[in-house]
């Protein structure tokens, strides 16, 4: 479905969901934020096509496996399938801070992997990147998308360090979303 609609991708803990500096090692434990899933439900519904690439390193820190992952991603699709909305693909990076990986944020492997399953470039193809960290920020910028921050998770932390770049800032994804919804309507 082609439309002049950008592409967003999401950053999951903390924007999504509750984050923890424990880690979110359990589908329990994966707690959607007020608002999140119908923000997203509505962008899908709109024509949106949504991505999520999110930093795991609890994997590679042993605090959970890719099982897990999995079923939390499942209850986040689930709990969005009711709404009625979809998400096109998630990316992952399973690695640690000192895994040398070209996908850990805020390197842009994951944008770069999106990228490829569309067959565009984000430096061509409006796309937005909404996270709650500087270096959800850094990614997306390092592949073209309009940087955006939202204020759950770690964002009220992040809104205040010296970035010398231009970003958005909403307080949550059902923020964003109404806004992105009027401008695109």
């Amino acid at each position: 479905m082609a439309n002049n609609k950008p592409i967003i991708i999401l950053d999951r803990d903390g924007v999504i969901n509750q984050d923890s500096d424990a880690y979110v090692k359990s589908v329990d434990e994966w707690i959607p934020l007020s608002g999140s899933i119908k923000a997203m439900a509505a962008l899908s519904k709109a024509g949106f096509q949504i991505f999520i690439a999110t930093n795991q390193s609890g994997i590679a820190r042993g605090y959970y496996d890719e099982a897990t992952l999995h079923a939390m991603h499942d209850k986040m699709l689930d709990l969005l399938d009711a709404e009625g909305g979809q998400v096109e693909g998630i990316e992952y990076c399973p690695h640690g801070p000192d895994d040398a990986c070209e996908c850990r944020k805020p390197k842009s492997g994951m944008i770069e992997a999106i990228e490829a399953k569309l067959g565009v470039s984000f430096n061509n193809t409006s796309a937005i990147m909404v996270g709650d960290s500087l270096r959800d920020l850094e990614a997306g910028k390092a592949r073209g998308c309009a940087p955006v921050l939202v204020l759950t998770g770690k964002g009220r932390e992040t809104q205040y360090k010296d970035i010398d770049f231009h970003f958005d800032i909403y307080t949550d994804l059902a923020a964003f979303a109404i806004a992105t919804l009027h401008k695109y309507s």
